[in-house]
């Protein structure tokens, strides 16, 4: 499964960032941040939970970049 988020980021190296961040989450298949369109798309491993996983995801991505933002 794919989902598309909106999410809030400073600069492009913060969004690579949140990218690697969020590929290193379990159950995250994988991940593109554009910082460009401020989208982030998410492929979840077959049978995770998207919302949990999200969760995952944003405290991960919070941890390299603490002023960043997704929206869920």
């Amino acid at each position: 499964m794919k989902k598309t988020y909106k999410i809030e980021v400073d600069c492009a190296n913060c969004a690579n960032l949140m990218e690697e961040a969020a590929k290193k989450t379990a159950g995250v298949k994988d991940c593109v941040v554009s910082f460009m369109t401020l989208k982030m798309k998410v492929e979840f491993e077959e049978g995770a939970d998207p919302a949990a996983v999200m969760q995952e995801v944003r405290a991960n991505c919070k941890k390299v970049e603490d002023d960043c933002e997704i929206f869920l």
